[in-house]
C-alpha cells in the first residue's frame, strides 16, 4: 500500500525492534498512527508528503509489527515516554537527529511526550483529533464515556481485556472502528485485513492494552509533573480534529492544547476520527503549508 517506499525493521536503543516503511527525500517527518490501528492509516497521504519529505511511518511500541514488550508492574514499559523513546532512536537510526511529527490519535499522545521531554529533536508537530490526555481524563463526561468505552474497557487488569480482544480480533476492529461516525466505509478493505492481522499477532492484544493502562496512571503523573514545574510544548503545534466525532462534541481541543503549549494553531475539518483515511486531501491541504513553513531560527 506504500509504493516505492521500503521496509525496514531497526532495533532502537530501547531494545525494541520498531516496524515501519520510509519513502521520500528531503527532511524527516515522522508519522504515528493510533488504535487499534497500525502505519498504514497513512497510505492515503504518504506519497504526496514524500514529495517534500523523507517520510517515515513507523508502527509504534506493541502495534504492528514492532516489539510488544510485557507491560511491567506500572506499565512504564508503555508510558508514552518509553514508546517516544523509540521513535526518537528510530529516527536518528535513520538519519535524522532533528524532524517534524504528524501524528493520529494513540501516536499523538506519543508526539507530546516526545516534544516535551526531547525538544531538541522535534520541530514542529501536529496532532489529529486528540486533546491532550490528562485534560480528557479531568474533564471526562457521560458523553465522553460512551463515545470512548474502550479507554474504560482496556485499563481494566489483565487478563481480562486480552482474553475478550484475542478471542475475535477482526470483531474487534470492525466494531470499534465501524461504530465511529463514518461507519467502516472509509477504509480500504486491504487495511482493515491489515490492522485485524496485526491485531490477531501474539502480544498484540497486551501491548494495546497496555498503552491505554499506561495512559490512566504513570503517563497522569508525568503530565502532571510537567505542570507543576510550569513546562510547556515551545514548538509550532497544529492541533486538528473531526468536527463528527467526540473530541470536537465533548472538549474545547485549542483550549486545553493552549494549556500546555506556547505556539498552537488549529480547527476542526469536516470528518470524524480516522481523517487520514476519511479526508486526505483535506488532511494534505491543511497539514502540508504548516509543515513547509520555514524552520523556526
Amino acid at each position: 500500500m506504500f509504493p516505492g517506499f521500503r521496509d525496514v525493521t531497526i532495533t532502537v536503543d530501547t531494545g525494541q525492534s520498531i516496524a515501519a516503511v520510509v519513502g521520500g527525500a528531503g527532511p524527516g517527518l515522522l508519522l504515528l498512527h493510533g488504535h487499534p490501528q497500525t502505519h498504514v492509516i497513512w497510505h492515503r497521504v504518504a506519497a504526496t508528503l514524500a514529495q517534500h519529505f523523507t517520510v517515515v511511518a513507523a508502527d509504534l511500541r506493541g502495534y504492528g509489527d514492532s516489539s510488544k514488550p510485557e507491560g511491567g508492574a506500572d506499565h512504564a514499559h508503555y508510558a508514552k515516554r518509553a514508546m517516544a523513546a523509540d521513535q526518537v532512536s528510530l529516527m536518528a537510526a535513520l538519519g535524522f537527529t532533528r524532524f517534524q511529527v504528524l501524528a493520529h490519535d494513540r501516536g499523538a499522545r506519543v508526539a507530546h511526550r516526545m516534544a516535551m521531554d526531547q525538544p531538541a529533536c522535534v520541530e514542529r508537530l501536529v496532532t489529529l483529533d486528540i486533546a491532550p490526555t490528562l485534560a480528557m481524563y479531568a474533564q471526562t463526561s457521560e458523553q465522553f464515556a460512551r463515545a470512548y468505552w474502550h479507554w474504560f474497557f482496556l485499563i481494566q487488569p489483565a487478563p481480562m481485556p486480552e482474553r475478550l480482544i484475542r478471542a475475535d480480533p477482526h470483531a474487534y476492529i470492525r466494531e470499534v472502528m465501524g461504530n465511529r461516525s463514518a461507519g467502516l466505509k472509509p477504509f480500504e478493505p486491504l487495511a482493515l485485513q491489515e490492522y485485524a492481522r496485526c491485531l490477531a499477532l501474539p502480544g498484540a492484544a497486551h501491548g494495546l492494552c497496555e498503552d491505554y493502562r499506561a495512559s490512566a496512571g504513570i503517563d497522569l503523573v508525568h503530565d502532571r509533573e510537567d505542570i507543576q514545574a510550569g513546562r510547556k510544548l515551545t514548538q509550532p503545534l497544529l492541533a486538528l480534529w473531526g468536527a463528527e466525532g467526540a473530541i470536537q462534541k465533548c472538549f474545547n481541543p485549542l483550549a486545553d492544547w493552549r494549556a500546555v503549549a506556547s505556539n498552537v494553531s488549529g480547527e476542526a475539518l469536516p470528518c470524524g476520527h480516522y481523517m487520514a483515511e476519511e479526508l486526505p486531501e483535506g488532511l494534505l491541504a491543511k497539514v502540508l503549508p504548516f509543515l513547509l513553513s520555514p524552520p523556526m531560527s
